[in-house]
């Protein structure tokens, strides 16, 4: 009866966790200088849970969470967080609200900031009405979701049936 509590405090936790995603900032290019993070930023709607990856080089680079007038006017001495570990490192975004990260050591200056604006999760859909069904688009699941819920179901058989794990 333990395990059974156990395995579905698991579920419950991965599946809040199936909604989010994994960000990376700048996509190819990473965190560098020269790229233009507002056109990155605007291509993409990020949502409380989701992560934001900075792949950089941590010898010259860093990510530090900023207030608004800290990101405007390039000030690195009075950071909210300093984000940077080891050049491979990841922030959550907890709290629908305008997030602000720059780079310290000058490097704002040559384009390394970043400014979004989380929102809350978009709430499911309601199930289209028998009227509506002769109109009605196919549903589109993404593909990070439809891995997760591999994932996890991978995850349940092997809990479930344990017997059936490889040796």
């Amino acid at each position: 009866m333990r395990s059974d509590l156990l395995i579905m405090i698991t579920l419950l936790g991965l599946m809040k966790c199936v909604a989010s995603r994994l960000v990376k900032v700048g996509d190819k290019h990473g965190w560098d200088q020269n790229v233009n993070y507002t056109d990155w930023a605007a291509h993409y709607h990020l949502y409380v849970g989701d992560w934001l990856n900075f792949v950089f080089d941590k010898h010259y680079y860093s990510v530090l969470e900023v207030n608004q007038t800290n990101y405007e006017q390039c000030i690195d001495s009075d950071f909210i967080t300093n984000i940077t570990r080891g050049g491979r490192d990841v922030f959550q975004l907890t709290q629908a609200r305008p997030y602000y990260f720059i780079s310290s050591g000058g490097y704002c200056f040559h384009g390394m900031k970043l400014a979004i604006n989380v929102e809350e999760p978009l709430p499911a859909s309601p199930a289209p009405s028998s009227s509506d069904k002769s109109n009605a688009s196919p549903p589109q699941i993404g593909k990070h979701l439809v891995a997760s819920v591999l994932e996890i179901s991978t995850l349940v058989w092997m809990l479930l049936f344990p017997q059936a794990r490889l040796s």
